[in-house]
């Protein structure tokens, strides 16, 4: 898919299968099916200090699926022309993020887990971290 075709429009919560009983809530995510791409890894933040901020980063071709598992927290979206603000705090829905998207994480409540279902492993090649290159990227900037 063309980088300009890729934008925030893309990105939505993801209500996630829940299963209610007595002895407590289970959720699960199977790729391909609850969510739009294969689980290659898995990785999660925790003891996020008050204050910090994570991500501040977009991916070539990365797509991913962003929990809070405990807590909550902010997911700020931004494709070079549209920002979106999604506040995370259920563990049964997901923020499905497509390539293309530069993220950054902020408002960590105390306590918060954040754990993201990724689409390949990792690759530093796969990264914009630099926002100005992202924006030339994107064809946003020349």
């Amino acid at each position: 898919m063309e980088n300009t075709m890729l934008n925030i429009n893309l990105c939505q919560i993801i209500e996630l299968p829940k299963i209610s009983e007595s002895r407590g809530n289970l959720t699960f995510v199977e790729g391909n099916n609850h969510i739009p791409f294969d689980i290659k890894r898995v990785y999660y933040l925790y003891d996020v200090p008050g204050g910090a901020e994570r991500g501040g980063h977009g991916h070539k071709a990365l797509h991913q699926l962003i929990i809070a598992m405990s807590g909550s927290f902010d997911v700020l979206l931004d494709d070079g022309e549209h920002q979106k603000r999604y506040h995370l705090n259920r563990s049964y829905n997901g923020l499905y993020v497509c390539p293309m998207i530069w993220r950054e994480l902020d408002n960590f409540s105390s306590g918060s887990v954040c754990m993201v279902l990724a689409s390949n492993t990792y690759d530093e090649d796969d990264y914009y971290r630099d926002y100005k290159e992202y924006l030339v990227a994107r064809g946003v900037i020349l």
